[in-house]
């Protein structure tokens, strides 16, 4: 994980679509000035609407603390987001919370500079690591991965009516390909459940890591464009949980809201890789967006 922290001004590198080396890699690399400090960029590359995306800005942060705490790879990441985020120039700073033999537990706070040079905190992070590897391999459960149709009849952006308003670069990273009983809202149709499923992947073909996950949970549109409210739904608090490293080839997401209430929406989201594992859950609560 912590192969995209730089301690120098890196070389120029050709795109590659590679764990380690491809274009998720390089727009969440942070370079470390000190130790617990870490200078980031975050790209206009990942915004959608008008904000920097969630999950891409958590993925920032977990490769920070890959870097501060002793172990690898995060189990359990618990992020506040305090304000928007822009794309442009941020610090992070962690701090390393506690270790142990088998995990460690860190935090972390996302900050930008307003014009008048003015801190403040866009996110802050609560976060335990430790080694995917290492875990046993005893499985019981009684989750099932979603029932998603063939990728080939999935939809992606480029099968949808006009763009939304405001920035859709995000939509050009992503290989995204929506379960048509999920897409009634992009023909006027929503169909009030609060669901959304799809096949998810990085546009360049790199395959999928624990790093990674904490973009996927993150990634597709709102499941409230499915109960019939579109526009910006921002994230108060999402918690992700890692639960193994995933296999190669596409994921599959399955994301639902159960409750919309004064002004807030729940999202529980599971992600399964191509052998048929749950590889990374979620919880978020978010603001539904505004009603004409």
């Amino acid at each position: 994980m912590a192969e995209a922290v730089q301690t120098a001004a890196p070389a120029a590198r050709s795109a590659q679509a590679t764990v380690g080396d491809s274009e998720f890699d390089r727009d969440t690399a942070v370079t470390r000035r000190e130790p617990g400090v870490y200078d980031a960029e975050l790209s206009a590359g990942w915004t959608i609407i008008h904000a920097v995306n969630g999950g891409y800005l958590l993925a920032m942060l977990g490769r920070a603390l890959g870097d501060a705490l002793p172990h690898p790879d995060p189990f359990s990441v618990s992020a506040h987001y305090l304000t928007a985020s822009r794309p442009g120039p941020a610090v992070i700073r962690t701090e390393v919370v506690r270790t142990g033999r088998t995990l460690s537990t860190g935090q972390a706070s996302l900050l930008q500079f307003e014009e008048d040079g003015t801190e403040v905190e866009r996110i802050r992070v609560l976060a335990t690591y430790g080694d995917l590897d290492a875990l046993p391999g005893e499985v019981r459960t009684t989750a099932k991965p979603p029932a998603i149709a063939p990728i080939e009849h999935c939809f992606g952006p480029s099968d949808g009516p006009a763009p939304i308003p405001g920035s859709s670069a995000i939509t050009e990273r992503l290989d995204i390909r929506l379960d048509p009983a999920t897409v009634g809202w992009a023909i006027g149709a929503p169909s009030g459940k609060g669901e959304m499923r799809g096949w998810f992947g990085l546009a360049d073909g790199r395959d999928a890591d624990p790093l990674s996950l904490l973009l996927t949970v993150d990634a597709l549109p709102p499941t409230s464009f499915e109960l019939g409210l579109t526009g910006w739904t921002p994230t108060v608090e999402l918690t992700t949980h890692v639960r193994c490293r995933p296999a190669p080839g596409p994921l599959r997401v399955a994301i639902t809201t159960r409750n919309l209430a004064g002004g807030f929406l729940e999202e529980d989201a599971e992600v399964w890789d191509s052998a048929d594992r749950l590889v990374a859950q979620s919880r978020q609560l978010a603001k539904a967006p505004r009603t004409a």
